[in-house]
């Protein structure tokens, strides 16, 4: 595959009182670019980061942020979270009743846009807006706590979206994402299985020799499993 591999940390498990430091030696830990997991309370149960927030820890570091918007009004809070400094904003296919608009409009605001879907979603849910996105995401646990059991059932959704992109042409300039329960015993299925943009959050932070050895170790495994 031409897609990158690529290792990227959710921040749930950092130290929310000095996000600044935390997003510098992620950085410094070699990660490609940052996932920031915005929860609103409604769509998931759980609430998280502000525009704001995000904001506050851009002059800290300089890879690219991307905002997960789990949230049921992405419409209405988007151009708060590309302002912030977020270049790409994912939304989630069961919360946009117009999937096409919401799509459109993050493109419109100067953001690359992305479509995550939930394990109970199916792949043929993005069929029909492939043109306006650079990112499916595979939702390989339930959105809304982080330190969950990696579901991998999903793995087969992850080969249908990988036929989808062949089908419409965009193998090689759409990636996919998976995030949820990513760690040195999963990232090869899933890999192996389409994906070349990894999310870890515990499974970095957890690592007894540090971040940088875990995101050279997840990278290593994930590119072994790709071939």
């Amino acid at each position: 595959m031409s897609r990158p591999t690529l290792i990227a940390p959710s921040v749930l498990p950092a130290d929310f009182s000095r996000l600044g430091d935390e997003v510098a030696a992620l950085e410094a830990a070699g990660v490609d670019l940052i996932q920031w997991d915005v929860m609103d309370g409604q769509f998931v149960p759980n609430l998280t980061f502000g525009p704001d927030v995000i904001a506050s820890a851009r002059s800290h570091c300089s890879v690219p942020f991307e905002a997960h918007l789990m949230v049921l009004t992405p419409d209405v809070m988007a151009e708060q979270y590309v302002q912030a400094g977020c270049s790409r904003l994912i939304v989630h296919a069961e919360a946009c009743t117009h999937l096409h608009r919401t799509l459109t409009n993050i493109n419109d605001l100067g953001a690359t846009a992305a479509v995550a879907l939930n394990p109970a979603t199916p792949a043929s849910a993005v069929e029909h807006v492939l043109d306006l996105i650079d990112m499916v995401l595979v939702m390989t646990v339930n959105p809304g706590f982080g330190g969950q059991a990696y579901i991998a059932t999903m793995e087969p959704k992850i080969r249908q979206i990988q036929q989808l992109l062949e089908a419409a042409g965009r193998a090689d300039d759409v990636h996919i994402e998976v995030d949820g329960g990513i760690g040195p015993e999963t990232i090869a299925g899933a890999a192996a299985a389409g994906a070349n943009v990894l999310i870890a959050g515990s499974a970095l932070y957890s690592d007894p020799e540090g971040l940088g050895h875990a995101v050279s170790d997840l990278r290593a495994r994930a590119e072994a499993a790709r071939g």
